[in-house]
């Protein structure tokens, strides 16, 4: 099993910026893409960002220029840098992993439990 946990959400001001962080652990081969989707309330889930494990990355038209995601392939660790934070970015945000296990070697995607991000205006 491999099992994602996020951290860093919280209630900030429009205008303000947060670092969300999902560290991934368990029987990891490999990790390969990483991303972050978020879902509002009566809305779907939907992409902000994900990279591949060169480092590639692709954004939601929403996000750009505000959110950077990056990783770090030692520590199997994604990253989300959001500023310039507006109430519409309002939503839990979901951590996502394309990860190999180990024994098998089958591909899975595995999901974090995800963190709450809300703004207000």
């Amino acid at each position: 099993q491999v099992q994602l946990v996020e951290s860093g959400g919280g209630l900030v001001q429009a205008g303000g910026s947060l670092r969300l962080s999902c560290a991934a652990s368990g029987n990891i081969f490999e990790i390969n893409d990483m991303g972050w989707y978020r879902q509002a309330p009566g809305k779907q889930r939907e992409l902000v960002a994900r990279i591949t494990n060169g480092g590639s990355t692709n954004y939601a038209d929403s996000v750009k220029g505000r959110f950077t995601i990056s990783r770090d392939n030692a520590k199997n660790t994604v990253y989300l840098q959001i500023d310039t934070l507006k109430p519409e970015d309002t939503a839990v945000y979901y951590c996502n992993a394309r990860t190999k296990v180990l024994v098998t070697m089958g591909e899975y995607n595995y999901w974090g439990q995800g963190t709450q991000v809300t703004v207000s205006s």
